[in-house]
């Protein structure tokens, strides 16, 4: 990957994160707190061919765009956006690092999915709910896992068949 193409792909990835975060702020959801995390899908790919500091950033510039996007950045529900992505930033980072090769983009999303949905669970009884965080737990995780398995396995396939992720890994 040349120097110009590595300026190049930061600013790329966070459109596309912020591009999937207004997609999916169009979608209805049968429960406001239920989100598919497809801004997840620039981040797992970023995984395989950026830098760990642009990473990093990466995970930033999705948490503020999405809050923009959503006008939630002054809100209490953004204190559950952050950390629910922060979570699963650097968990699918720190998974990613120790396991390199011996984890597909389905494991490193699960991943991710449960950690967003744990630290999200730990905000919800810090500021929120309490001992009642209990009750929406049990969504909150089946919810997670289920749309973390289809994000891993859409993104398993991109990886598998786009011209453009083999180029910019090789």
């Amino acid at each position: 990957m040349t120097q110009t193409t590595d300026k190049k792909l930061l600013p790329f990835l966070a459109a596309l994160c912020l591009f999937l975060a207004a997609v999916e702020y169009a979608i209805p959801k049968p429960l406001p707190f239920l989100r598919l995390g497809l801004a997840n899908l620039p981040v797992i790919i970023a995984l395989f061919i950026m830098p760990t500091r642009d990473i990093y950033k990466l995970i930033l510039l999705k948490i503020m765009g999405q809050a923009l996007i959503t006008g939630t950045l002054f809100s209490y529900i953004f204190l559950f956006s952050a950390a629910g992505s922060l979570a699963s930033g650097l968990t699918m980072l720190g998974v990613h690092r120790i396991l390199r090769n011996r984890i597909s983009c389905i494991g490193l999303s699960l991943a991710g999915a449960a950690a967003n949905n744990i630290a999200q669970l730990i905000v919800a009884h810090l500021i929120l709910f309490g001992s009642a965080t209990r009750y929406i737990a049990p969504i909150l995780l089946i919810s997670g896992a289920v749309t973390g398995l289809i994000l891993g396995i859409f993104t398993q396939m991109f990886t598998e068949r786009s011209k453009w992720f083999r180029g910019l890994h090789a």
